[in-house]
Order: structure tokens, then C-alpha cells, then sequence
């Protein structure tokens, strides 16, 4: 489970309560509010019942087709849903009949929100009281510049709490990317080829992007806590405005640019995007072949090997999702203990956001020159221009966190300005090794707890 707690805003630093040398005790974690969890659990309800009620409508209109892909994208996401709330919480080595029931009816979400409810007012009735069980936990943290080891105690419900939040953290990321992504794309298209807007339909389609949005912001989010677990990280409001922008921008263009492609080629576009799709699922696969490494078995103890590879094929899955719609800001690498590549990779991004951007053109001219009137008194040249305009603004926004308002931008080898540097201008290596030595130093220092 990952370590994320509620701390104060700056740690109260005691030289006489330092436990040793460079270990400094902090203050203890402060809970909050659970508004993500209730969020959550308002889009996953929002979005189901939306969902369910155009699949009335579509049935009472005798439109088979798009009842049962509404349906289906439903079904499958509200099912993963579950599946993750059951993993995270480890419920099948529980006796929780009523949460198990409430996870078969597909309404987890709920159950779960009303005991992360009780365990927080539990929490502020007990405010100020010792806990009896708790645990001491390490985090580094950057301070004015310098890098200092923090040690805290964390109580038992405060532990809870955190995993109801992780738990929701992934939830919504498996709800956006695995239910709203496809649902989102697909309502758009039936509008698009109906020229109709149903209220109903509006309103799921508010819930999807939303959902997608949010989801997107929580991937940047996780994906930074997950390569620097050993930090205690901070986003302000600057920086969560900045990558909602960017998620924001990056996601509506994709999408918008996908469905204008499909309405112009019909069934002729399945192939292209399949390949595209599979390409991404099989990636991380083909790469852990020919490293030629085992199975990882750490995932979770009470796993067999088939268990293990359910949750691995998931897990690409839930990877592919992503990539197909945006960049997942993580690299699968299914042969590392951690399932994941913590270095910074820069080549990743730019070989990821330079495919998309092709991508993206190619469709937009297929849509300029192919596509039929299917946008009344709007120009389809003019609609190309703003789709790829937005897709670039999405990426200038991108590149303005990682260069200025990324939480660990001073622990960077490189930033953006030195990759492109040595993309661009062809530098010679030799005199960019001469400048790095201080950040290799650097980065050995940090590497010492």
C-alpha cells in the first residue's frame, strides 16, 4: 500500500527531537476530509445511472446496436470497479458478507464510501486521543532546498482512511479509462452520425469527462508518488491546475479526433484503431519476453502463478487504456520487481507524444479531405486547425510542468530544456557530461537513507 498521508504544510523540525543522526521526528499526520472518496463515488454513480437510462431509452427507441455498447462499457467498467475495491482490500481473506454482496449488486463504490465516512467521523470524535497501535513511517522531504529524512507516527485509522483514499485513487483511474473513455467516444459518435443531443445523453457524456479528466490528473499524481515513493510529495494548487489544463486538453482533442475519424471511415477504421490498440497492450509483453526474466511474484503473497498473470494482463490492459487516450506518464516494465521503470524517461515521452501527434494529423486530414458534411455551417478545415492547435497547447502545458512546477524537479538529471537540447542542436556528449557531474553527485547523495 502506498504511504500517503496528510501532513502539515511545513514539518515542525526539533533539533531535540531527532531520533538520530539525519532522522528528524515530524509532526504527527493530520486526516482530512475524504472529498475524493465521496467525488468518486458520486461520478461512479452518476455515470451508472446516466448510462442505465439511456439504455432504456435506446431500448424503448428499438436501437439495439447502441443499447448494447452503452450497456456493455458499463458492465465492463463497473465490473473492474469492484474487482479492484475487492483487491486493494483484500476481502476474499475477510469474512464481509455485506461488502461482498453490495460489490455482486455493483454498488461497492457506496459501501465503501459509508465506512470511509464512519472511520473519518470515528476519527474526529477520538481527535486529540493516543491511538494505542501505531506505526512509524520514513518519508524524505525537500526543504528550502535541502533534503532531509522526516519520521512520523501513524496511527491505525489513519492508516485505514489512507487506503480507502488509494483505493478510490485506482478505482477512478479503472472507472475513466476502462468505462468512461470508451462510453465518452461512443456517445459521441452516435451523436455525431444522429445529429440528436438527447438531454440524457448530454448529461452522460458530462459525467464521462469529467470522470476522464479526473482520472487523468489522479494518473499524473500516483505516477509521481509511485518513481519517488521515498519522498513526501506536495502539488499545490498551480500545479494541479496546470496538469488539469493539460489532461484536460490532451483528452477532448484525442477523442474528438478519434470519433470525427471513425464517422468518416465507418467500420473501415476498426482496423487502424485495433492495431493501434494492440500494439500498446502487447508492448510491455514482447519487451518482457526477450528480457527473458521470471514472473514476478510479489505482487501479492497469496497469489498463485495464474493469479499473478490475471493481475499482470489487467494491468497492461488498464496500461493500454490509458496510452491509447493519453500518456500514461509511467512506463510498464513487467521484468522490474516494481512493475514499473522509476527513472525519469524522457524518450518515452517524446517517442509517445511524436506518435500521437502524426496519429492525431493523419486522422484530422483522413476527416478534411473524406470525411462527409457531418457537422452542419462549421468549415472542416477550420475544426482540424482547433483539434491540432489544442493537441499542441495540451503538450506546451505538459512541458511547462516538468520544466517549472514539477514538486521534484531539482532531483532531475536532465529536464526538458537538456532533452531538447540533445534532440535539437546535436550537442556533443562530452560537454554535457562535464555539466551533469553535480547532478550524478547529487543523485548518490540522495540515494543514502
Amino acid at each position: 500500500m502506498d504511504r500517503v498521508y496528510e501532513m502539515p504544510e511545513e514539518p515542525n523540525v526539533d533539533p531535540i527531537s531527532s531520533l538520530e543522526e539525519d532522522v528528524i521526528r515530524g509532526a504527527n499526520p493530520r486526516f482530512t476530509f475524504p472529498f475524493g472518496i465521496l467525488f468518486s463515488t458520486f461520478l461512479y454513480c452518476g455515470e451508472a445511472a446516466s448510462a442505465l437510462y439511456m439504455v432504456r431509452i435506446y431500448r424503448k427507441n428499438s436501437e439495439t446496436y447502441w443499447m448494447a455498447y452503452t450497456f456493455s462499457f458499463f458492465m465492463f467498467s463497473s465490473i473492474m470497479v469492484q474487482l479492484t475495491l475487492i483487491f486493494v482490500h483484500r476481502d476474499l481473506a475477510k469474512d464481509k458478507p455485506l461488502s461482498l454482496f453490495m460489490h455482486l449488486i455493483l454498488l461497492g463504490p457506496v459501501i465503501r464510501c459509508l465506512e470511509a465516512m464512519i472511520k473519518y467521523l470515528t476519527l474526529l470524535k477520538k481527535e486529540g486521543q493516543e491511538e494505542p497501535y501505531v506505526s512509524l513511517t520514513r518519508k524524505k522531504m525537500l526543504i528550502n532546498g535541502e533534503e532531509v529524512l522526516i519520521e512520523w507516527e501513524v496511527g491505525h485509522s489513519i492508516r485505514t482512511l489512507a487506503m480507502h483514499r488509494n483505493a478510490y485513487k485506482r478505482m477512478s483511474q479503472i472507472q475513466a479509462f476502462l468505462g468512461s473513455v470508451p462510453q465518452l467516444t461512443y456517445q459521441l459518435y452516435v451523436t455525431l452520425i444522429s445529429a440528436e443531443v438527447p438531454l440524457g445523453r448530454v448529461v452522460l457524456m458530462v459525467f464521462s469527462l469529467i470522470s476522464v479528466t479526473y482520472g487523468a490528473t489522479l494518473c499524473n499524481m500516483l505516477a509521481i508518488q509511485i518513481k519517488y515513493d521515498e519522498y513526501k510529495i506536495r502539488l499545490g494548487p498551480l500545479e494541479v491546475l496546470c496538469i488539469t489544463i493539460w489532461r484536460t486538453l490532451e483528452i477532448t482533442s484525442r477523442l474528438l479526433i478519434l470519433v470525427l475519424f471513425s464517422a468518416t471511415l465507418k467500420l473501415k477504421a476498426v482496423p487502424f484503431l485495433l492495431l493501434n490498440f494492440l500494439i500498446i497492450l502487447f508492448e510491455p509483453w514482447v519487451k518482457f519476453w526477450r528480457s527473458g526474466a521470471q514472473m514476478p511474484n510479489n505482487i501479492e503473497k497469496n497469489f498463485s502463478q495464474v493469479g499473478t498473470l490475471v493481475v499482470l494482463i489487467s494491468i497492461t490492459v488498464l496500461y493500454a487504456g490509458i496510452n491509447f487516450s493519453c500518456w500514461s506518464a509511467l512506463q510498464l516494465k513487467l521484468a522490474d520487481r516494481d512493475l514499473v521503470e522509476k527513472g525519469q524517461n524522457w524518450g518515452h515521452m517524446g517517442l509517445h507524444y511524436s506518435v500521437r501527434l502524426v496519429e492525431n494529423v493523419i486522422m484530422v486530414l483522413v476527416f478534411k479531405f473524406f470525411g462527409v458534411k457531418v457537422l452542419l455551417n462549421y468549415c472542416h478545415s477550420l475544426i482540424a486547425l482547433q483539434l491540432i492547435i489544442a493537441y499542441l497547447i495540451s503538450i506546451g502545458f505538459m512541458l511547462l510542468f516538468f520544466q517549472y512546477l514539477h514538486p521534484l524537479r531539482s532531483l532531475f538529471t536532465h529536464n526538458i530544456v537538456d532533452y531538447l537540447h540533445c534532440v535539437c542542436c546535436h550537442r556533443h556528449p562530452r560537454g554535457r557530461v562535464e555539466n551533469l557531474e553535480p547532478s550524478f553527485d547529487a543523485e548518490a547523495r540522495q540515494s543514502v537513507v
